[in-house]
């Protein structure tokens, strides 16, 4: 009987701490579903962490490399403000000279009828038109006496400006010249160029690599050449004076300038 009873109380304990291990094991069971779920968590975020953070540096290369851009551009910007302030100051030089050669030579000439003279800027060039009574007779290429006077006045500002280039343009009005020696107004206008270039060179020591003949024939008129006053205008010889043009096609070939 006594057996029986110890037994039983064995039987009743091992009972009991089954239903308790079964209990923790539950527990257990259930702690490692919640590790696991929270070590799942755990690598999202810190996937979630890593790719933000490699989101981060991209966004910083970013911003270093538009930082870069934008300093680059800003110095391109820079430097193009620098070549067109020197190009604007090129311009008023070239200008200011124009204006002074002007006065100058409106001074020289200030003594001569001004219809027969008349000095101008156009195009940023000074012309100096001169009327064909003045340097020829009709339908002649031979200077005549009275042009010395003329052409020693406008040689002097001419000389006195060394970096001047000169291009010596003959007119004609729209008749057809009649002549045995000498066949169209190209050819008139031609040779009457021509000929005041010689007279500025061979008289007046005007260098003659500053100078260059040209014939314009009628295709510049200034005036109607359907009436005698607008012919006479138009049969002149204009001494168009140029300044020296090399600082500005140097400055408008830089790169900086055309991008």
């Amino acid at each position: 009987m006594k057996h029986l009873t110890l037994l039983l109380l064995g039987l009743a304990f091992f009972g009991c701490n089954k239903a308790k291990i079964t209990e923790l094991e539950t527990k257990l069971a259930s702690s490692e579903r919640e590790n696991q779920l929270i070590r799942g968590q755990l690598e999202t975020v810190q996937r979630t962490n890593g790719d933000l953070l490699n989101r981060m540096e991209d966004l910083s290369v970013i911003s270093k490399e538009g930082a870069t851009s934008i300093r680059e551009s800003l110095q391109s910007i820079s430097g193009q403000t620098s070549r067109i302030n020197e190009l604007n100051r090129s311009i008023q030089r070239k200008d200011s000279m124009a204006l002074a050669l002007v006065m100058n030579l409106k001074r020289s000439l200030d003594n001569i009828n001004d219809e027969d003279v008349q000095v101008e800027v156009r195009g940023g060039k000074v012309h100096v038109s001169i009327s064909d009574n003045l340097l020829f007779s009709s339908g002649s290429a031979r200077l005549n006496p009275a042009s010395e006077r003329v052409l020693d006045k406008v040689s002097r500002v001419l000389n006195d400006h060394s970096d001047l280039s000169i291009i010596v343009e003959g007119h004609t009005d729209n008749i057809p010249i009649n002549s045995n020696s000498i066949k169209d107004n190209w050819e008139l206008s031609t040779m009457r160029a021509a000929a005041v270039v010689r007279k500025l060179v061979q008289n007046f020591g005007v260098d003659p690599y500053r100078l260059t003949a040209a014939g314009r024939a009628d295709n510049d008129p200034r005036g109607d050449n359907s009436t005698a006053s607008g012919r006479a205008r138009n049969r002149r010889t204009e001494i168009v004076i140029t300044p020296a043009l090399d600082e500005f096609f140097n400055l408008a070939q830089d790169p900086g300038i055309a991008g």
